[in-house]
């Protein structure tokens, strides 16, 4: 898993550090307010920041190009409090993994979902996941996929409103969440399994 000193992530962000190192994980489950919600609220992640990664474009923009890429997440979390496994569970049951067009309301190459992996044993968990979540639904197809990670590009400038947006717009933010039906969906799905919804 991945190591950074958190000064200078901090620094970076204008905050204030809470740790001296933590690791860092990469999931993508479409919209990456909702995603960046539901895992800032996990006890051991001190700081999600919205991107895009899994494409070969340098530099992507969310009102520019970003053909090829994902909307995803950068976790910050102290394993020492939640593990890469916790992570792991997290993600499934706030994500809708049989769909192959996108996340709920969100379609297109760029809302699909993926667990980006950067060590072999973060790959071998993730399997086990995925393969333990074959098993959970038979009549069904998981399509989302297990990649190795690329380099993430956090969103900035003019676009930083994105970052946090579920805080800076909260009511903006429950009404997209809940037109676009994605508590619906997951409690379809996961039934009274754990999120972090709304």
């Amino acid at each position: 898993m991945n190591r950074f000193l958190f000064p200078s992530v901090f620094l970076l962000f204008g905050l204030m550090p809470v740790s001296v190192l933590a690791e860092t994980a990469y999931f993508a489950g479409g919209c990456f307010w909702c995603v960046e919600s539901d895992f800032e609220k996990l006890n051991g992640v001190s700081e999600v920041i919205s991107g895009f990664t899994g494409g070969t474009l340098k530099n992507p923009t969310y009102n520019g190009n970003h053909q090829g890429h994902y909307e995803a997440v950068e976790i910050h979390y102290d394993p020492k409090i939640v593990s890469y496994q916790k992570l792991l569970d997290h993600f499934w049951v706030n994500i809708d993994p049989f769909d192959d067009k996108g996340q709920f309301c969100d379609k297109g190459h760029s809302y699909l979902s993926a667990i980006f992996v950067s060590t072999d044993e973060e790959r071998r968990l993730a399997e086990v996941t995925k393969q333990n979540n074959v098993n959970k639904f038979p009549n069904e197809t998981i399509v989302t996929p297990i990649l190795d990670s690329m380099i993430f590009y956090p969103i900035k400038g003019d676009e930083s409103y994105h970052q946090d947006f579920y805080k800076k717009s909260p009511l903006k933010y429950k009404f997209y969440r809940y037109s676009c039906g994605r508590d619906d969906r997951l409690k379809e799905i996961w039934g009274n399994m754990e999120t972090t919804g709304k």
